[in-house]
């Protein structure tokens, strides 16, 4: 008995010895697994508890801005994607202010997380609708159906069609207000689900902007709360049929590829909007110490034209601070808009155009900064802006 004991003894020690090696083996791979796959991102999840708290985590007070910037105005968004492209800038983590035009960054540069910053919480708004879309559509022609209020075409081959055939749909098909009444409903209960507080108040915000969308079609423009409309503003058809520099049309709205990747990273919960200051207090410096932690660098960060404003109000000191705490390399990009009616025309300017799309390296930019070369906003704009021609 007390051999047969000692047998067992030993068996019992032998086998938590190798339950306890093993859940050591287990540990080091997790650990590994771990170490080599910190950039791996997931924020989805059936309640979307992570993306809301990513964006409250993110967020700072938000402010004023005297557009309602339910389009972009900037006809040179694509001009730059040649040279992004020649410069291998891919992965990382976007940032970006704006409504829909950061997706044409998005779509190209294939980020693993972006954050859509801006001052107004009417854009954060406005995302959660294009979040709501993106979810539903299943190919581009039904996203764009459901946006402008129009019947998705019954017959099959619309993934293989132009953006001038979707949009020739979009133009001659006329809108459907049952489908649109059906849509609104629809998207009021589905932003409601993506855990992002949203008050009465907030969900009339959103109705608003879709029915903007609906009302106006492919002509809405831009526009600025305290002026007249200009002509010079593009129309959302406009925009999207733009080309690139070498005369491509690049439009996120081209490509099946490109709209999917998007949708999929809205599925995901990996396009999060949040409010944010670029020279305020906390968001900026909030975003770069969340993306240290993932270990990851910033790709780009699409400003349009804050900047000038930043400048305009003695505050642009603050955006540098800013983006000194966000992690960046050598090829972390600033993408910026200058609006040729502020000043002389930039010297990248191009013919037909009133937007000047241009980007520096940040390290670049922060240097200059450094030396005293950032008083004045025509030299942060020119100064270091790499060619695109």
């Amino acid at each position: 008995m007390e051999e047969e004991s000692l047998n067992t003894m030993k068996e019992q020690s032998g086998s938590k010895s190798l339950t306890w090696k093993r859940m050591l083996i287990a540990i080091i791979m997790t650990s590994a697994l771990i170490t080599a796959g910190a950039t791996r991102i997931e924020l989805a999840g059936k309640d979307h508890k992570s993306f809301a708290a990513l964006s409250a985590r993110l967020s700072e007070s938000g402010g004023y801005f005297d557009s309602d910037n339910l389009i972009s105005n900037e006809t040179s968004l694509q001009h730059v994607l040649g040279k992004i492209k020649e410069m291998n800038l891919s992965g990382g983590v976007y940032m970006g202010v704006g409504p829909d035009q950061g997706f044409l960054y998005i779509s190209k540069i294939r980020p693993k997380l972006a954050l859509m910053i801006d001052i107004r919480r009417d854009n954060l708004l406005q995302h959660l609708l294009y979040k709501a879309l993106f979810e539903r559509a299943r190919n581009r022609v039904e996203y764009m159906c459901l946006l402008f209020g129009k019947p998705v075409p019954k017959t099959a081959g619309w993934e293989q069609k132009t953006i001038k055939e979707l949009v020739d749909y979009i133009d001659n098909t006329p809108s459907d207000a049952k489908f649109y009444e059906k849509t609104a409903a629809e998207i009021r209960r589905e932003v409601q689900k993506f855990g992002i507080s949203v008050s009465g108040s907030d969900l009339d915000t959103i109705a608003k902007v879709y029915q903007a969308f609906y009302e106006a079609g492919l002509d809405i423009r831009y526009s600025s709360h305290h002026r007249p409309p200009r002509s010079i503003y593009p129309t959302y058809r406009e925009l999207i049929l733009e080309r690139d520099l070498a005369g491509r049309q690049q439009h996120y709205f081209n490509s099946e590829d490109d709209f999917q990747f998007l949708k999929k990273m809205q599925e995901q919960d990996l396009i999060v909007p949040l409010v944010g200051d670029l020279s305020g207090p906390q968001a900026v410096k909030a975003i770069g110490k969340y993306v240290a932690e993932l270990k990851e660098k910033i790709s780009a960060f699409y400003v349009s034209n804050v900047e000038f404003y930043l400048v305009r109000q003695g505050t642009y000191d603050k955006f540098i601070e800013n983006l000194k705490s966000l992690p960046i390399d050598r090829n972390s990009l600033i993408i910026r808009s200058y609006f040729n009616y502020y000043a002389p025309p930039h010297p990248q300017a191009e013919g037909n155009h009133f937007s000047t799309q241009l980007i520096q390296r940040i390290e670049d930019l922060l240097k200059m900064c450094q030396t005293g070369g950032c008083d004045n906003y025509m030299d942060i704009v020119t100064k270091n802006s790499i060619p695109l021609r």
